[in-house]
């Protein structure tokens, strides 16, 4: 269901804070799987209404709710796009020093799941976006919020914004993934594939059948020893394969006759993931049999476009240091909602590198508190 576009709300916009927001929304459980970001997408919504945004709340999936913001521009240039999701990934199995939803401040940080991937940038986009809606200034474009659920595995809240037309308003994008404040402007594609073996089914005192679990054994060894065949990109490291998942057997004394393994490969832009399909399926063993789960194309920009230069040149000015050009083997929102268009992308984002699916996740407070100028400035000029 969608909710219908509200105008006023609750909230007091003059008493807005990011730090004390980005609290309320680490403390709030949104694991992907199973999700669940309705609650966070609530408070999303009151509080842009509350600070004179437009938006919209749509629940498209029980307990699955995209929020749509917009501060609407005279429609000279095509809209600016700032991207957030709300989930996050699970907390895993290893204990936390901290418990992971406390959003516990200390020496200079916020600490809980979410906090650097990538709520920080939720919270630093509304705050900018609530100061650029109280500036009389006129914008030549809109700015729209796009913060999606479902970002970590199956991008669906973004494929959802696509259903609903966003991608044709869409004429530069900016994204709040963990970057350091550094510039990303290259991200690797993810191709996500399942080996299957098909084995048949023996007790393993008598006749032992044909095991798959050894034919799946025997892939991997040959899958940890395949190079890919694909050119170096300056940005970014090499292709990588990494196997997630594996399930098979039923019993310990049978023989499986059925093992899947997941496995994920990052690649490069321009490279023909079918190609790369094709070199796996040329080791692949007797038995075993590979399919495709997804495919996330990559996305890039170039270090040279006006917008990856103006981005620059705003970070600079309020960050310590002048920031790096960066490429990343993380997929985000914008593999779906770029795929097929020519914009220009940039990832500018408080969190850092490294700790995404960590535990022990953390933010700078400082870094999120520069977040919201940059993003302010890189919309107000970009816009001008």
């Amino acid at each position: 269901m969608t909710t219908a576009i509200a105008q006023k709300s609750e909230v007091d916009e003059s008493s807005f804070d990011p730090i004390r927001f980005l609290q309320r929304i680490v403390e709030i459980d949104s694991c992907d799987p199973p999700g669940g970001e309705l609650e966070i997408a609530k408070l999303v919504h009151d509080q842009l209404l509350g600070l004179g945004v437009e938006s919209e709340l749509d629940e498209f999936l029980p307990g699955r709710a995209n929020v749509l913001g917009r501060i609407r521009g005279t429609g000279e240039k095509p809209a600016l796009v700032l991207s957030s999701h709300m989930d996050t990934v699970p907390i895993g199995t290893v204990p936390w020093q901290r418990p992971p939803f406390s959003a516990e401040i200390a020496h200079g940080r916020l600490h809980g799941r979410g906090s650097s991937d990538m709520k920080s940038a939720l919270a630093a986009m509304i705050a900018a976006a609530g100061a650029l809606a109280r500036e009389p200034r006129t914008l030549k474009g809109d700015v729209i919020l796009a913060f999606t659920a479902g970002e970590s595995a199956n991008l669906l809240g973004a494929r959802r914004f696509v259903e609903r037309g966003l991608k044709k308003e869409i004429g530069a994008f900016l994204c709040g993934e963990p970057s350091d404040l550094d510039i990303v402007i290259v991200e690797k594609a993810a191709l996500w594939l399942r080996a299957t073996a098909t084995g048949r089914l023996g007790h393993v005192s008598g006749d032992a059948g044909i095991n798959a679990i050894d034919a799946i054994c025997v892939f991997l060894g040959r899958l940890g020893a395949l190079k890919l065949d694909c050119p170096l990109h300056p940005l970014l490291d090499d292709p990588t394969i990494r196997v997630g998942r594996i399930e098979g057997g039923s019993a310990v004394n049978l023989t499986p006759d059925n093992c899947v393994v997941d496995f994920d490969v990052r690649l490069p832009p321009d490279i023909d993931h079918c190609a790369i399909i094709k070199q796996i399926e040329d080791i692949t063993p007797e038995h075993v049999a590979i399919s495709v789960l997804d495919f996330k194309p990559a996305v890039e920009s170039l270090p040279e476009d006006s917008f990856v230069q103006l981005c620059s040149q705003v970070c600079a000015r309020h960050r310590s240091g002048h920031p790096k050009i960066k490429g990343v083997s993380y997929f985000s929102d914008g593999t779906v909602l770029l795929e097929g268009i020519s914009v220009p992308f940039a990832i500018i984002g408080p969190g850092e590198l490294g700790l995404s699916g960590q535990p022990d996740e953390s933010v700078s407070i400082d870094n999120v508190l520069k977040a919201v100028k940059i993003y302010e400035d890189i919309v107000a000029a970009w816009l001008s």
